[in-house]
């Protein structure tokens, strides 16, 4: 499949780690809050609209995903061309993009702050009326936009993909990646009373969250640089030697 086993040990544990930084980056403190908006916004009524079912959000919903994940799938190829061109440094390259990845954990620890990482660069796609190419040219706009949110997150699958040599390993580890940031926000158009109200109920813990997502940075961070991504696939393939011939 282009080259790559998809579903080989090698793949598993990086895509696991895309789909969970997805998820939390979607429960992040600056993204969860403003899905009730953005989803209003995108068809052109108020959030009360929504919940009277004026308009659905669903068609709206499902081309912001696509606007997002084309970006994603585009970085995902050049971070895994990159990697591929310097193919022979990519053992420094882990341990840069290593230290790199705990420094952005340990900022959403608060163990000191980044203060570029607290800047936001918000797109603005135009006056929104539910068409389908308004959602999709603002889903493009929010992946190059939020960077605070989804930058450190981002950054680490990045890392992930540059420093697997494989360019349809780094693609498909950013796509896994969307469908965990895109998948909840299609749910949440789908269901949105409903969401409404689990969102408003986990709004208290989102600082949590955000530790939550520091420490998996941190975790990934010296899986890097200290090789145990390798290990662990090496394990997987001892452990499970069937995984070796799927893909």
């Amino acid at each position: 499949m282009l080259g790559i086993e998809l579903a080989s040990a090698a793949f598993l544990p990086a895509a696991f780690v895309a789909l969970l930084a997805g998820i939390l980056s979607f429960l992040s403190p600056c993204v969860l809050p403003i899905v009730p908006p953005y989803l209003a916004y995108m068809t052109g009524v108020g959030v009360n609209g929504l919940k009277t079912r004026e308009r659905s959000a669903v068609l709206p919903a499902l081309f912001f995903v696509l606007g997002l994940s084309t970006v994603f799938l585009i970085m995902g190829f050049a971070a895994s061309a990159f990697g591929r061109a310097f193919l022979q440094y990519q053992d420094l390259l882990a341990r840069i993009a290593g230290v790199m990845v705990i420094v952005m954990g340990l900022h959403f620890l608060h163990v000191f702050r980044i203060p570029l990482l607290d800047q936001e660069a918000r797109m603005n796609a135009g006056k929104q009326d539910g068409g389908a190419l308004g959602a999709y040219a603002l889903g493009l706009a929010f992946a190059f936009g939020w960077t605070p949110c989804i930058g450190p997150q981002l950054g680490m699958i990045l890392s992930l993909a540059a420093t697997g040599g494989e360019l349809s390993r780094g693609t498909a580890l950013l796509a896994v990646y969307a469908l965990g940031l895109g998948i909840p926000f299609l749910l949440a158009a789908v269901f949105i009373n409903r969401a409404i109200g689990v969102m408003n109920r986990i709004k208290p813990y989102l600082k949590t969250i955000e530790r939550i997502m520091g420490g998996l940075l941190v975790v990934v961070g010296v899986m890097l640089l200290t090789g145990a991504f390798s290990a662990f696939s090496f394990w997987l393939l001892e452990a499970f030697p069937a995984l070796a011939t799927l893909g």
